[in-house]
């Protein structure tokens, strides 16, 4: 006989418990899966593909994507990889207000994650 874990138990129990209010995922989380992949593989590359990096760059993902919408993350990682192509093209990325303003956003949420979770 198989025996039931206990948090699937708890967790019959509240869902038995009544109706809750309709929330879709994309309410509350804008990320897809395969964007915080990439981005825990590549911190865990630089913080070395421990258990403890799985988890701190794990709960890194995490906070920033509560602090900056996806549309805006990927607006940033952009000008980043950009920033580095070089001549004018890479300039435009390195120089511009838009640019600017991106890579702010995303190193202020960076540091608030570092702060939280490393």
């Amino acid at each position: 006989m198989r025996r039931v874990p206990p948090l699937f138990g708890l967790g019959m129990l509240i869902l038995s418990a009544g109706p809750t209010p309709s929330v879709r995922a994309d309410d509350i989380n804008d990320y897809p899966t395969a964007a915080r992949a990439d981005y825990v593989f590549g911190c865990m590359k630089t913080n070395g593909d421990t258990r403890q990096a799985l988890e701190r760059c794990s709960c890194s993902i995490d906070v920033i994507a509560t602090i900056l919408p996806y549309e805006r993350y990927v607006a940033a990682d952009t000008v980043l990889s950009m920033a580095q192509v070089p001549g004018a093209l890479g300039s435009q990325f390195r120089t511009t207000e838009f640019a600017k303003t991106a890579i702010d956003e995303l190193r202020r949420a960076q540091a608030e994650a570092e702060v939280r979770c490393f």
